[in-house]
Parts: C-alpha cells; sequence; structure tokens
C-alpha cells in the first residue's frame, strides 16, 4: 500500500485553501494602523513578516512550533532537544528575509504539570537560545488536561514560539532580484528536522511497528535517536554569507518540502531546477521503503537533506560554499534558478514537478 502525506492525516491542498482564507482575514487588520508609522512591509505567505519602524530598522516576527515530532519525544520520554527545533524552526524562517533574530517568547502547553519534563524542554530552549545568540524574555505555559493528550498519557505537551529579529530595510532579502541561471546552494539538513513527522510516524511506528529503541539495520543508531536529532540552526553559516556575498533569496526548506521555492513567485517570476542533488540520509531512504511512498511524494514531504537554500549570481557560488563550510555546513551547488515558475526536481534521471 502506497503512503502519502494526505494519507497520514496532513492535505496540503485543504491547508493551502485554510492558509488563503486566514491571509484573507487577517490583512483588514492592516488597517487598524492606517496613518500610524509601523506600516506592513511583507505580510503572510513570506518566511518572516516584517513592520516597518518609520526609520532604517524593520521588526520580523514569526511564529511556529515543532509540529508531531512531539509525540516522538512523549514516546522516548526525552524533552532536552524539542526546544532546540522549536528554537531552529523560528530563527531559521527569520534569517530567510535578512533578519537576525533578537529574541523569543514561548507558549508550552501540557496535559498535567511535570517539573522534570519542563526543566527538561526548557534546558533546551535555553540551550538553542544560546546557540542563536538570543534572548527568552517569557512566554506562556498552560495547563489543559481536557485539549492536550499526547501519545503518552500524562507526557501530553505542545510547544511553539514566536520570535523578533531586526534587519535594515535596505537588507531585506525577498527574492525580486532572483533571475534566471542564479546557482542554487543547498546546505545539509541534520536529518528529518521537524516536519513530516506525520508521514513517518504513520508510516515507521504503525505500518512496519518499528521499535523506537532498536536500530534498523540502515541506521547508525536507535530510531527514536535519529527521528529526535534536532534541526540545525543555521544562524552563523547565513549571516556570515549575506555579510560578504550578495545572496538573491533564502529558503527555509521545512513542511512542504523544495515546494517552499514557489513562495518566491509573487517577488520574482522564476522558476527552480534542482538537478544535482546529494544521496538522501538513510532516515528517508528507510522511510520510503517502508511505506512505499513516491519519489514525487518524499520531495514534496521532506527535505530529502537539504535544510536550506541559497540562491545567488554563479560567480558566487564558491564564495557561499565556502562561507557555509566555514560556519561548520556542508553545502553544495544543487540546481538552477530558471524561466517560468514551477519546482522541478531530478530524481535519478526522471524530472518531477512539484
Amino acid at each position: 500500500m502506497i503512503w502519502s502525506y494526505e494519507r497520514a492525516g496532513v492535505d496540503l491542498k485543504k491547508v493551502k485553501a485554510a492558509h488563503s482564507t486566514i491571509d484573507r482575514l487577517i490583512q483588514k487588520t492592516y488597517a487598524n494602523r492606517r496613518g500610524k508609522t509601523e506600516k506592513v512591509l511583507v505580510g503572510p505567505g513570506h518566511y518572516a513578516s516584517l513592520i516597518d519602524l518609520g526609520q532604517e530598522k524593520a521588526i520580523a516576527l514569526h511564529c511556529d512550533g515543532c509540529g508531531t515530532k512531539v509525540l516522538v519525544a512523549q514516546m522516548m520520554n526525552r524533552f532536552n532537544t524539542i526546544g532546540i527545533d522549536c528554537v531552529a524552526m523560528c530563527v531559521n524562517d527569520l534569517i530567510c528575509i535578512g533578519a537576525e533574530p533578537v529574541t523569543l517568547v514561548d507558549y508550552l502547553a501540557l496535559e498535567r504539570p511535570d517539573a522534570d519534563m519542563v526543566n527538561e524542554i526548557m534546558t533546551g530552549l535555553v540551550k538553542a537560545a544560546e546557540m542563536a545568540k538570543i534572548t527568552i524574555i517569557g512566554g506562556e505555559m498552560a495547563i489543559m488536561p481536557d485539549v492536550i493528550k499526547g501519545a503518552v498519557p500524562g507526557r501530553g505537551f505542545d510547544l511553539a514560539a514566536v520570535c523578533l529579529g531586526l534587519v535594515n530595510k535596505s537588507d531585506v532579502i525577498t527574492g525580486n532580484r532572483l533571475k534566471s541561471r542564479d546557482v542554487i546552494i543547498g546546505i545539509e539538513s541534520s536529518g528529518i528536522h521537524s516536519n513530516g513527522f506525520s508521514l513517518a510516524r504513520k508510516v515507521l511506528l504503525e505500518k512496519a511497528k518499528l521499535d523506537l529503541n532498536k536500530r534498523p539495520p540502515e541506521l547508525e543508531r536507535p530510531l527514536g535517536k535519529e527521528l529526535l536529532e534536532p534541526t540545525r540552526i543555521y544562524l552563523d553559516a547565513i549571516m556570515s554569507t549575506i555579510e560578504s556575498t550578495d545572496v538573491h533569496a533564502i529558503a527555509h526548506i521545512t513542511g512542504g518540502a523544495f515546494t517552499k521555492l514557489r513562495r518566491f513567485e509573487p517577488y520574482a517570476r522564476v522558476g527552480f531546477h534542482l538537478d544535482n542533488l546529494p544521496d538522501p540520509p538513510p532516515i528517508f531512504k528507510l522511510i520510503q521503503k517502508v511505506g512505499q511512498i513516491t519519489d514525487q511524494e518524499m520531495y514534496k514531504t521532506f527535505n530529502m537533506g537539504i535544510g536550506l537554500c541559497i540562491m545567488t549570481a554563479k560567480k558566487n557560488a564558491e564564495q557561499v560554499v565556502s562561507s557555509c563550510e566555514a560556519s561548520g555546513f556542508k553545502a553544495y551547488d544543487v540546481g538552477r534558478v530558471v524561466g517560468g515558475t514551477g519546482v522541478r526536481v531530478d530524481v535519478n534521471g526522471r524530472i518531477l514537478t512539484l
């Protein structure tokens, strides 16, 4: 039986329709600040939103969580890395528009108060804040036993955050300068990151009934540790790159995988051809084999080993790769910006349209 994200409970067409409804409604609120200094520069649809401060600076805002990865943390009774995922999901989106992350507030919803679990979750958040060079200035903890159930009785929780960044308006990166023949540099992921877990869990844990504490032959460590590997925080690589190189666009490869590149279409009428992606890490091969998942579904759902993409002129490609590798990240020339629109991926000589 062939599995898909939709069969796992995530219908991307319906998600997109919901996003459209949300966008249409919230844009009505822009009139609430009409005539004021703080106007919306970039609204919903990009990796982060921007508010004009009326001077050279703009505020960047992004809200995100860890998805159903929290369920794996509950099943493993291991909570010290999930906070890293939460911070990474916020910070990585802010840097995509050129903003420097500054501070964060978190929202932790619990099935019941558990001091040890809260300590582990917060330890991860604090560690990630140090990695991202940001402060955590507050948040909210809610105890909601009737709402938060989770995968293990008593361990239910959800974690989300809002992160704020600052950027000079002249340095904002929206993708409006993308050009045909720009190169696409992909930066390696640390694995599945924080997206696609609804499908991964259904396939690995429910269909194949794999044990999280055991090591499948395809992996080098137990499955649970592989799945809980924290999302990488790309701050250092991106900040050093945009300071030294002319970057045209940056894409965080998260939910929807490489279709995320289409977020630039409102800013530049270009397409993306990925014809040199590295071999996917073993975790993705395992998910695909067990779930009999098509290549197209895999590249629409998972990062497949690439967590972030940087688009720049061909003459800058070597500098971008060097800058990323100097910050401790492997980087690859994975494709080209092309004319037209859409995303195409070359998988073993077959061209997939995402």
